[in-house]
């Protein structure tokens, strides 16, 4: 299979329209908090929620005073 620069005649680059300098500078500026799950922990934790969920009732546990 020979490989080519060609676009497919699919690809009609006139509908991407103008790129945006910088469309997304303002978030990156922001940073980010990416984690990554292990894969032994992602059947208990298979989403955002269910992490942030989890580590919220860690927190809670912590920071009740202990009687």
């Amino acid at each position: 299979m020979k490989k080519s620069d060609e676009l497919k005649a699919e690809y009609d680059l006139r509908r991407l329209g103008q790129g945006v300098r910088g469309k997304y500078y303002d978030e990156y500026e922001k940073g980010t908090n990416i984690v990554v799950i292990y894969p032994d922990l992602t059947a208990t934790f298979p989403n955002t929620r269910a992490v942030n969920d989890a580590l919220r009732k860690l927190l809670q546990s912590i920071e009740q005073p202990v009687i």
